[in-house]
C-alpha cells in the first residue's frame, strides 16, 4: 500500500492567508525552518493505479499536480487516477475540493449518513454535482470490506470506517451532534496485510478510538493543535481546542502521551493549524514531539505499509 501526504496542514494551509502569528510570518520569510503546507489531503492506493484520496481539501488542484499518478494519464485528453474520495467529516476543509472535481467524471464518495446530509443539506452539494459531473454515494462499512473502484473492481484494498468523538461542522451548529459526524479510517493491504488507521481529527481518544490506533503500522493522527489554549495565546482566536473538536497534542489527556505507547512503525501528525509551534523546525514543541519518536507531517511525504 502507498499512501502519501497531499497536504498535511488544516484549514487555512499554512501560512494562511490572512494570518501573521509569528509561524506564518516564518514560513513567509524563511520557508526553509517552517515549511509551507496545503490543507490536509491524503492518497492511498493498494495497486499504483487506483488512488483514493481521504478528503478533498480546497487546494486538491494544486495537490494533484503534485503528484503525476492523479493527472491524467499519458496519451489521454481528459482522465484521473482517482477512483473516489473518503470524507472523515463534513469540515470546509475536507469537502470543498469536491466542488472543484466537477469537470471530472462521476464523483464516488465514501461518507457516513451525517456527513452526506450536512454536505446536502447546507453545501447543496448533490444539487450543484448533479449539473456537472454528478455523485454516487457510498457509504463506508463499520466491518472489513473491498474498497472497489468505481466501476466495481477490486483495488488490493480492504477498508473500514469508525466513529470517533467529533461535532457537526459549523455551519450545521443546529444539527444535534451524533457517532458519524467523523470518522477514522482503516486500510488493509491484502497482498502484504500492512494496516494503515487515518484519523485527522478527533476531540478525544477514547478506549474505541485506542484500540484502532494500537491495530496500525502507519498512524496518521490529528495534530492540529500543541495546547489546549493555542488560539487564545497566539492571539488568532479564542476557542479551546476541544471547542473545535480536536485533541492537543500536550498535556497529561494529549495526544503525544498516547501516541508513544502505540506500535505503530510510523506515526505521524497531520491536519496540523498554522498556529501549531511543531511547524517550525527547531522549536521547542518539534524536539519534543520528535523524541517522542513522532513525525510532523509535511506535503509530498510518502510512505509504505
Amino acid at each position: 500500500m502507498r499512501v502519501r501526504l497531499l497536504g498535511a496542514a488544516a484549514g487555512g494551509a499554512f501560512p494562511q492567508w490572512n494570518c501573521n502569528c509569528a509561524n506564518c510570518c516564518l514560513a513567509r520569510i524563511d520557508p526553509a525552518r517552517a515549511k509551507p503546507r496545503t490543507q490536509s489531503s491524503i492518497a492511498v492506493s493498494g495497486d499504483g493505479r487506483h488512488w483514493f484520496l481521504i478528503n478533498a481539501s480546497p487546494d486538491v488542484r494544486t495537490q494533484i499536480e503534485s503528484f503525476p499518478p492523479l493527472a491524467p494519464a499519458p496519451g489521454s485528453i481528459r482522465g484521473s487516477g482517482i477512483a473516489g474520495i473518503l470524507i472523515t467529516n463534513a469540515d470546509l476543509d475536507h469537502t470543498l475540493g469536491l466542488f472543484i472535481l466537477r469537470e471530472g467524471s462521476r464523483l464516488v464518495v465514501h461518507a457516513t449518513a451525517q456527513v452526506r446530509r450536512a454536505l446536502s443539506q447546507r453545501l447543496q452539494l448533490e444539487n450543484v454535482l448533479a449539473s456537472y459531473c454528478g455523485i454516487e454515494w457510498r457509504e463506508p462499512p463499520v466491518e472489513p470490506a473491498p474498497l472497489l473502484s468505481a466501476d466495481g473492481l477490486p483495488t488490493g484494498l480492504i477498508y473500514s470506517a469508525f466513529a470517533v468523538p467529533g461535532k457537526p461542522p459549523r455551519y450545521c451548529s443546529s444539527f444535534q451532534a451524533s457517532p458519524g459526524d467523523a470518522v477514522g479510517y482503516r486500510f488493509v493491504d491484502e497482498k502484504t496485510g500492512g494496516r494503515l488507521v487515518v484519523i485527522p481529527d478527533t476531540a478525544r481518544i477514547d478506549e474505541h478510538v485506542a484500540s484502532h490506533m494500537r491495530d496500525a503500522d502507519v498512524l496518521l493522527f490529528d495534530g492540529t493543535f500543541f495546547d489546549e489554549d493555542e488560539m487564545r495565546t497566539t492571539g488568532a482566536g479564542t476557542a479551546l481546542a476541544s471547542e473545535m473538536g480536536h485533541i492537543p497534542i500536550s498535556g497529561p489527556h494529549g495526544s503525544m502521551r498516547h501516541l508513544t505507547t502505540m506500535p505503530a512503525v510510523r506515526r505521524v501528525y497531520v491536519h496540523i493549524n498554522n498556529t501549531n509551534p511543531i511547524l517550525v523546525e527547531d522549536s521547542p514543541q518539534r524536539v519534543a514531539v520528535e523524541a517522542a519518536g513522532i513525525i510532523v507531517g509535511y506535503d509530498g511525504m510518502e510512505m509504505e505499509c
